[in-house]
């Protein structure tokens, strides 16, 4: 029997009962009766391959962050921080280029440092599937899938990319725009802004929306800078729209900039959405419509599933966590 199994059993969280196994704080008198029960019928003992872990390395836990100026990641790290802070883990964060081998690093380090446990901000499946092997440390990749890698290390958490462009693409469609533009990052570095595009070209096939995808795709880098070059490169092909979606909120706020500079509204004259759901958003002039990440669920889940592989040592786990669409300033039915 595993850890999953005895939460599945007592109908606890994963969390819940690695805290009572391990007899820590924060958990009900019910809940720690309930779960030492359950484990003293059935036998369960730690996975002693989780005490040589702890033996064999140090008791941090190192992120590497695949991005210098990503604001989700950053958020993210705030968050993961708060829930780590005060506790038996200190946190390392390593930060890299988007374009870097985030695995090739984490590799380096882990031979270094020999954390705990890894936890991967941002991936390419490709990086994985070359270099991954060379880690044994549980790791937890966060904002991508890993579920189609099958490494019994390696768990995620992540939202649907290719839902979250979806519900973009739709959203506009539905305010009646049908010459839409798209600023995304580079699919052959970012699975992320492989995943979106797809949900892009889906949206535009199931709406019957014409796109083409020299004309009207801009690649870009996740910052203001890269958005607001974006942007101006897309207004130069001299195409019309009425619509812009960027992949990520930090480029659309810099193509709204870059909009407002060439003389746009926005949205009397182009619609722009986002994605991610930054707090940013809210201050923003205008206000921005973008689909929603739930930070405080990423890191969450994120830190759970790590604690309980680190503990346990069982096979990986993938989780989705919810979007939403929040309608705010920067689009409108179009006239």
């Amino acid at each position: 029997m595993t850890i999953k199994d005895l939460a599945a059993q007592t109908g606890y969280s994963l969390g819940t009962v690695s805290r009572v196994l391990n007899h820590q704080p924060h958990v009900s008198e019910q809940a720690r009766e309930i779960i030492l029960r359950a484990a003293e019928e059935s036998g369960f003992q730690l996975n002693s391959n989780a005490k040589q872990l702890k033996q064999q390395h140090g008791t941090s836990i190192l992120a590497i962050c695949k991005s210098h100026q990503n604001e989700l990641f950053d958020e993210l790290l705030v968050s993961i921080q708060a829930r780590i802070a005060g506790g038996p883990h200190p946190l390392t964060v390593d930060y890299i280029d988007e374009n870097e081998n985030e695995v090739q690093r984490a590799v380096q380090l882990c031979r270094e440092k020999k954390p705990l446990g890894v936890l991967f901000l941002g991936g390419n499946q490709e990086n994985f599937r070359k270099d991954f092997p060379k880690i044994e440390q549980p790791c937890v990749l966060v904002t991508s899938s890993a579920a189609e890698l099958s490494f019994d290390n390696l768990s995620s958490v992540s939202s649907d990319d290719v839902l979250a462009a979806k519900m973009a693409i739709r959203h506009l469609v539905e305010l009646g725009h049908r010459k839409i533009v798209v600023i995304g990052g580079s699919r052959q570095t970012s699975d992320a802004a492989r995943l979106r595009y797809r949900g892009c070209l889906e949206a535009f096939r199931e709406c019957d929306i014409s796109f083409d995808e020299e004309l009207d795709y801009e690649t870009s880098r996740f910052t203001y800078l890269a958005g607001y070059h974006a942007a101006q490169a897309l207004l130069e092909r001299n195409r019309a729209f009425t619509a812009l979606f960027a992949m990520s909120d930090v480029m659309a706020i810099g193509a709204i900039r870059a909009l407002n500079d060439a003389g746009k509204r926005v949205p009397e004259d182009v619609s722009v959405m986002g994605l991610d759901g930054l707090t940013i958003g809210e201050y923003t002039v205008p206000r921005l419509t973008t689909v929603v990440q739930d930070v405080e669920d990423l890191a969450e889940r994120s830190l759970e599933l790590l604690r309980c592989c680190i503990e346990d040592r069982g096979s990986a786990c993938h989780e989705i966590v919810p979007i939403t669409l929040q309608s705010k300033e920067s689009t409108q039915r179009i006239r």
